[in-house]
């Protein structure tokens, strides 16, 4: 232990400490028969300085030099130096020359290093030594006393009732407090010298009137004269002693009971939420509207964001709690925590599981019924449209073909219908690929289970109903007009050819209508590319269909011509076709307006696309950093506790920055799901750029941020296990060198190993006994038989081997001096020796006394401490 011994001293206060030095020197001198007059030249040869020291010490120190030259005096205060550094204190700036030379500055400060190492260094008052345990044992003595307060070591103590309370309540029957006043310092201070000097063998070390007129007594010679008071009273402390350690006990106690009734609370409250979520969650009634099905995945976002985020907190913070209890009860060799049916650590977490699991399969169920419903309103509005086609079409034509008007029409007009209804029979066969898809599309959506399914199958019923119903009629009418095609000759060739001509080709345009408003559903770029590589294939073929026009619209120009040269006067109609030139025409100038129409289709969607894919990639360069980021946290925390070096308080606080760096980094977690949600909002569903979906990140962000409030929960355990057990920072270390040299043992079962091993931890184990004593060892240390030695098990082991613990005879003993050795105690000794809360808190809990002998009201301390370490019931 270092001392500051250099001293900074006016001549006053130099006087004013020799004189108490001299003092306090002399009062152990006397000890052995002689003291010392002038203390900055007494010390000059060492001889009564080495004097001293054995007396203090109760030590015998080298023989001194006898001789009276220099050399000889620095060599026997060398001697007295050697032996106060040999009680660890380190002596800064103070020589055997100085000393010889009789240097007032360094012989006071050698003086005053002495007294702190043996007259104040082993005060210790509930955990609290040296000068701070002496302040606070001088609190507690004159806490009761009016017009008392000590706070320091120099003007609280100017008015001298401090020093005269200290007497009184030690010893009441040498000063009668009520009679002092605080307006007469000089008199109470030269009355507390007087009475110590007789009645407590304290010699006079300060002067009364230095201490009231100087504005700030000498802070040293006040802690040397109380410390005199300290020793003298030392034998009347072992009543205080025994009532501190009751109280620790109890407040002990009291705390685990708290933290147990938290504990319930917080698992009750977080086990009715789960139970509360998971009907909820497992609620799988599907919406028929994309819409609704749309609010329930924003519904299921906020539990995400809003509500699960604090239950994650709350249920590491009440692992954290329990495993604190449960530290504390080992500590405090006190029954481990048994937390009530169903609430256990692990009851929680399977609960959390299950929810977890349910969560999972929710979010799912969402993204596949909204990719049903989407596929369902495509198909459904599919079908309407081809439905609409196909019963425009169809409209007249159980009439047309239902009609008898061959009975009465010439031979021109019989040729006429019959090759008309040759067109229509073609056409009717193009139409049979509509029908068949407009079924498919029907299947498909009852497949699907479509909300409005029955109107849906009445329509298709009735489009197939009716196509039978044609195909009925139009074999119906080529049998009629065969019958009565014999019967005529003459048929116009140029009519017949432009019919034939014209109805293909106004069924090929019917088809490429049809296609460039047909509508269409992709999710990729590579989709699109597909639409518009067939549209363009389709595009490359309109100079042919062109060509196919003018030839046909070249048939019309024939028969124009030779009615005009032959003079043949035409009705306007072609018998064999209700195509005219004019409809082909139309269709043609339609087909030519969509194709740009569906160009800009094409490109609109491929610019939706080639946003989707900067959203697909914007995830992907973020998941692809976070993800490892995350796995490699993961890493660094499961070493952290071995690669950490320095001091168990330097272990936290860099755990805790590395905490607040993983916390720091939430900022990146919440943009990736920004950027999730914007994904979702466009209805994207895959990502081929990374392997990293958000539920992945969410759940090794939850990990991480529980794994680093494990790991920091672990060394605050070891914090409060080596203070609780005064365990030094180089026996933890040492510990956890061990930790690895025992599961080196464990995996190659070397028993000379483990007999060096621990025989070098002095636990003396026989080696016939080795085997017996190994089997013991890994029961404490691996009482599951996992085959691992966890570092918290092996210091709960070496603790328990090593250190000293609260137990049940302890606490019993200490109950017993303060009932004066009885076997009961009174409700008014636990009111005089512990403090009020600690005393109502026995009185509450303690048995009455049923032995004889004990007056009304006595209380067994017996019982109730067994009670507190579990050995019985309150």
């Amino acid at each position: 232990m270092k001392y500051s011994n250099t001293l900074s001293l006016g001549v006053s206060v130099c006087v004013s400490l020799s004189q108490t030095f001299t003092a306090w020197c002399n009062s152990h001198l006397r000890k052995a028969g002689t003291q010392i007059e002038n203390i900055e030249e007494d010390f000059r040869n060492g001889l009564k300085l080495m004097l001293l020291l054995e007396v203090i010490s109760g030590e015998r120190l080298p023989k001194p030099d006898k001789g009276k030259m220099r050399f000889h005096k620095i060599a026997n205060v060398n001697k007295a130096l050697d032996f106060i550094c040999s009680k660890g204190v380190k002596l800064v700036s103070i020589g055997a020359e100085e000393i010889v030379d009789g240097n007032v500055k360094m012989t006071l400060g050698m003086i005053w290093t002495i007294i702190l190492r043996f007259a104040i260094q082993d005060i210790s008052v509930e955990e609290t030594s040296a000068k701070e345990g002496l302040l606070l044992w001088c609190q507690r003595k004159t806490a009761p006393y009016r017009n008392v307060n000590v706070q320091n070591f120099h003007i609280s103590w100017k008015d001298g009732l401090a020093l005269c309370a200290l007497i009184h309540r030690h010893r009441p029957d040498l000063i009668d407090y009520s009679k002092l006043r605080k307006d007469d310092p000089m008199g109470n201070l030269n009355t507390a010298f007087e009475v110590a000097e007789k009645y407590l063998d304290i010699p006079k070390m300060l002067d009364a009137e230095d201490i009231v007129n100087t504005p700030k007594p000498d802070e040293k010679a006040i802690m040397t004269y109380v410390s005199c008071f300290y020793h003298a009273f030392a034998g009347a402390e072992q009543a205080e002693t025994a009532a501190n350690r009751i109280c620790k006990v109890l407040a002990v106690n009291q705390e685990n009971e708290k933290l147990m009734e938290e504990y319930e609370k917080l698992a009750s409250e977080l086990l009715e939420w789960i139970r509360r979520t998971i009907p909820w969650l497992e609620n799988r009634v599907a919406e028929q509207t994309m819409r609704a099905m749309q609010q329930k995945l924003e519904d299921f976002r906020d539990y995400r964001r809003v509500h699960k985020p604090p239950k994650v907190q709350e249920k590491c913070q009440l692992e954290i709690n329990f495993n604190t209890l449960q530290t504390k009860l080992r500590l405090s060799n006190r029954p481990a925590f048994m937390p009530s049916e169903g609430k256990m650590v692990s009851d929680i977490a399977n609960a959390w599981k299950g929810l977890e699991q349910v969560e999972k399969g929710y979010e799912e169920w969402l993204l596949t019924e909204i990719r049903r419903l989407e596929r369902l309103d495509h198909l459904a509005e599919k079908f309407k449209q081809k439905s609409s086609l196909h019963e425009s079409w169809t409209s007249g034509k159980v009439e047309l073909l239902s009609m008898k008007d061959y009975e009465s029409a010439s031979l021109m007009e019989i040729r006429a219908l019959m090759r008309k209804h040759e067109a229509f029979e073609s056409d009717l066969a193009a139409h049979q690929d509509r029908v068949e898809q407009i079924a498919a599309i029907a299947q498909e959506l009852n497949e699907l289970d479509y909300h409005d399914a029955v109107t849906i199958n009445a329509r298709c019923q009735g489009i197939c109903d009716q196509w039978d119903n044609l195909g009925t009629l139009t074999q119906k009418r080529r049998d009629s007009l065969e019958r009565v095609e014999k019967l005529w000759e003459t048929i116009d060739q140029l009519y017949l050819e432009f019919a034939k001509r014209a109805a293909p080709f106004n069924n090929w345009m019917d088809g490429a209508m049809e296609d460039l408003q047909d509508m269409f559903i992709v999710h990729s770029i590579e989709e699109i590319q597909s639409l518009i590589t067939a549209h363009d294939q389709f595009k490359a073929t309109l100079p042919e269909a062109d060509k196919e026009r003018v030839a046909t619209m070249g048939i019309q120009n024939e028969i124009v011509k030779i009615a005009q040269t032959y003079g043949i006067k035409l009705s306007g109609v072609n018998p064999y076709t209700n195509l005219s030139p004019q409809d082909i025409t139309d269709k043609w100038d339609a087909v030519k307006h969509l194709v740009p129409l569906r160009d800009q289709m094409l490109q609109e969607e491929v610019a939706r696309q080639q946003s989707n894919e900067r959203l697909r990639r914007q995830f992907a360069a973020q998941a692809n950093i976070i993800g490892p980021w995350i796995q490699t946290k993961m890493e660094e925390i499961s070493h952290v506790s071995v690669d950490i070096a320095g001091s168990l308080e330097e272990q936290m606080s860099n755990l805790k920055q590395y905490e607040q760096n993983i916390i720091n980094y939430k900022c990146n977690i919440d943009k990736l799901e920004g950027d999730h949600q914007l994904s979702q909002e466009s209805l994207i569903f895959d990502n081929k750029h990374t392997n990293y979906t958000m539920e992945h990140v969410r759940v090794g962000w939850e990990q991480l941020l529980t794994t680093i409030a494990r790991t920091i929960n672990e060394v605050e355990n070891q914090i409060l296990t080596r203070d609780a057990k005064g365990i030094s920072q180089e026996q933890l270390n040492e510990f956890r060198v061990a930790v690895t040299d025992l599961l080196f043992f464990l995996f190659n079962y070397l028993l000379y190993l483990y007999n060096n091993f621990f025989l070098s931890l002095s636990l003396s184990l026989s080696v016939p006994q080795g085997e017996v004593e190994f089997a013991r060892i890994m029961t404490l240390v691996d009482s599951n038989n996992t085959g691992v030695v966890t570092f918290q098990a092996f210091i709960d082991f070496m603790t328990r081997e090593t250190a000293e613990t609260d137990t049940a005879d302890q606490v019993m003993a200490s109950f017993k001096i303060l009932a004066s050795d009885k076997t009961y105690i009174t409700v008014e000794e636990l009111r005089r020796e512990l403090p009020p809360e600690q005393a109502d808190y026995c009185i509450s809990r303690m048995t009455s006394y049923v032995g004889s002998g004990a007056p009304p009201g006595a209380l067994d301390y017996i019982s109730f401490s067994s009670a507190l370490y579990g050995e019985s019931d309150l």
